[in-house]
């Protein structure tokens, strides 16, 4: 199944998801350069909502640009199985080796602003993520480590803290809010 089909069959959970599956699957028909970052409009990205064994607790990083505690995951970059991007973003920000998706299905959908930034002293205009988001689940005993060039922390945080911690209120209120309410329906 293509990331087109993955899309068409997900059953969104709220109003926010019907709207924006609709959009993908629009943007995905209306343009090429869908997974690649070259598109400044708008471009797929990867997320990871990664559990402890118990589900009592949420792997979160301190992310560099967004300047708060967020949820882990990255750009496509012209890889459309966004599973495996996302299973790498886990291990390239995190140092999580063994981590298993909970479910091979899309878990949750959103489209994301991100306001224009500096990196790697480069700008980057003001622009959408369409973010297809993964439910995992690792050990929190094993060693976690930081990527210094994106964020300054990895923590395991309960889920209440989950909803505490981040310093963007949106994400709060309509994501983290939302993953933690599908976490404990579909884990």
């Amino acid at each position: 199944m293509n990331l087109y089909q993955e899309i068409e069959a997900y059953k969104p959970y709220n109003i926010q998801e019907e709207h924006d599956k609709k959009i993908m699957l629009k943007f995905i028909r209306e343009n090429e350069d869908y997974l690649d970052r070259t598109n400044l409009i708008a471009h797929f990205s990867a997320s990871i909502w990664t559990l402890n064994k118990a589900h009592t607790k949420v792997l979160m990083v301190y992310h560099n640009i967004y300047d708060s505690w967020s949820w882990i995951g990255g750009h496509a970059d012209g890889i459309e199985d966004l599973r495996l991007v996302a299973l790498r973003e886990l291990e390239e920000e995190t140092g999580i080796h063994n981590a298993r998706l909970i479910r091979e299905e899309i878990f949750s959908l959103e489209i994301l602003t991100v306001n224009g930034h500096i990196r790697k002293e480069k700008y980057v205009p003001s622009h959408l993520h369409l973010n297809i988001t993964f439910l995992a689940e690792a050990d929190e005993l094993e060693e976690v480590r930081m990527k210094p060039d994106e964020n300054k922390g990895v923590q395991w945080f309960s889920l209440e803290d989950a909803l505490k911690c981040p310093k963007e209120a949106w994400m709060i209120k309509n994501v983290y809010k939302k993953l933690i309410e599908q976490s404990k329906i579909q884990s």
